[in-house]
């Protein structure tokens, strides 16, 4: 018999046990989707960026 895999859940860390029977993976509750899903829509999580001059127009010589 195959060992189940269990993955914590990325909001609470609980364990969630990987199967098509748990019906919010890699979540442990839909109250844990909807807090992520939440997170997502007022962009509290962001990809950094490489810091970029601040204006690079101007730091060019004229024409």
């Amino acid at each position: 018999m195959a060992k189940k895999r269990s993955v914590p859940c990325p909001q609470c860390g609980q364990a969630v046990e990987w199967s098509a029977e748990s019906r919010f993976r890699p979540f442990c509750s839909e109250r844990c989707k909807l807090i992520d899903l939440g997170a997502w829509a007022s962009e509290s999580y962001r990809v950094p960026i490489a810091q970029q001059p601040d204006d690079p127009d101007k730091s060019a010589p004229e024409s």
